[in-house]
């Protein structure tokens, strides 16, 4: 049973944004930081992912921890109502993510997902990132 009224939540759910959240945002400010330039939701791309870099083929998907499942703890929520829908829909999200990423990979490009989760550890995302950027040694 869901604890707010049919209005009240509708209210809430029209204030979540699929994007430019605040995970987006800081990652953005981040990538900046270090001197990356990059391009937004590249729609040509499968999965329309967050942040692109198209010189590198590298592309960055910013996911929130319940729209996309993720294994902590806010990831690992359900609703409490309307469960039968909520169970489809994020199964749903979690296969529609691992397809875009297979076919990504497919045509050359290379996936980082950084979990909103993992923005209140700046260092370490900053890192993550760099890491991911850098030149493989291969090329």
């Amino acid at each position: 049973m869901d604890t707010f009224s049919r209005k009240k939540r509708s209210e809430i759910m029209k204030r979540v944004h699929s994007r430019s959240t605040n995970a987006e945002k800081l990652v953005r400010k981040l990538t900046r930081r270090i001197g990356y330039k990059f391009r937004l939701n590249q729609k040509e791309l499968p999965g329309c992912p967050d942040i692109v870099f198209p010189k590198r083929r590298k592309v960055i998907f910013i996911h929130g921890c319940f729209w996309h499942q993720h294994l902590c703890r806010r990831g690992s929520r359900t609703p409490k109502s309307n469960i039968s829908y909520w169970r489809r829909k994020l199964t749903n999200n979690k296969k529609r993510d691992a397809k875009n990423a297979r076919l990504l990979r497919k045509l050359g490009w290379k996936v980082l997902v950084i979990w909103e989760c993992e923005i209140t550890r700046e260092r370490t995302l900053q890192s993550k990132i760099k890491k991911f950027l850098a030149p493989s040694k291969q090329s």
